[in-house]
């Protein structure tokens, strides 16, 4: 039975202001029944650790290199996350995919350099509107997915979150038919390569423009084991309601 996963990405918004969301989020959700992740900015990882040190709310960076150290001015490590109290990063989302221009052979190397640190890696795939308008959604998808995992993984350290480009903070969300069709052909892909035990095991993501008005209809499709929601999760307020639908799927 996967457990659900309901993980905010904070992107570059946050100060030490911002920890008093995650005392918030604590308070509302005192003994959760899905995992609960927050990625915010570098700069509060080791802060919001500490907040949360008393609950089973996890902390999680947005980004890690691909090289274990090194020359390489104003990047992080996956070490350097661990180090800090981190047990989950990001990697492969359409935001450092499209503004950094990383493709999917880097993007395997900085989720086998998570791995060895000791973090799980929630690996980010999607596909443009152009791509979508072209029918080429589930071509864009297995190639991504083969571009992107290593070879070796467990569902313990690997989560795949499915984020169609055109529907990240623009309100748009894709019908449930659309959503089910990817996660589903995702799963098939998973099992396929990785061996029906893995494939079964490992957490799918939902992400784009997910708000407490659509979770409950996007928490009912067909292999959608929890979320990944951007802007929504900066507030508790907005957060919450999306947990609880969460536990209640």
């Amino acid at each position: 039975m996967r457990r659900k996963l309901a993980a905010g990405n904070w992107k570059m918004n946050g100060t030490s202001e911002s920890l008093k969301e995650l005392n918030a989020l604590r308070d509302a959700h005192p003994d959760p029944k899905v995992d609960i992740l927050i990625c915010p900015p570098a700069t509060l990882i080791t802060s919001a650790v500490v907040t949360v040190a008393d609950h089973p709310l996890q902390i999680g960076g947005q980004d890690n290199h691909r090289a274990e150290n090194g020359a390489h001015t104003g990047d992080i490590s996956a070490s350097m996350l661990k180090d800090a109290g981190a047990s989950y990063v990001l990697s492969g989302h359409s935001e450092r995919r499209t503004d950094h221009a990383e493709i999917d052979e880097q993007i395997r190397r900085k989720t086998k350099t998570a791995h060895a640190a000791g973090l799980t890696v929630v690996v980010c795939i999607g596909e443009t509107l152009e791509e979508r308008e072209a029918a080429n959604t589930l071509d864009i998808i297995a190639g991504q997915l083969a571009g992107s995992l290593p070879d070796v993984l467990t569902a313990e350290n690997t989560v795949i979150a499915y984020e169609p480009v055109w529907a990240i903070g623009t309100g748009k969300v894709p019908t449930t038919n659309q959503i089910g069709e990817v996660h589903d052909f995702i799963r098939t892909k998973l099992e396929q390569r990785f061996g029906a035990g893995v494939g079964k095991s490992i957490r799918i993501l939902y992400g784009g423009s997910v708000k407490a008005s659509n979770a409950d209809e996007i928490f009912a499709v067909s292999n959608v084991d929890g979320a990944l929601v951007g802007g929504a999760s900066l507030k508790a307020s907005d957060f919450s309601p999306i947990i609880t639908a969460l536990e209640n799927a």
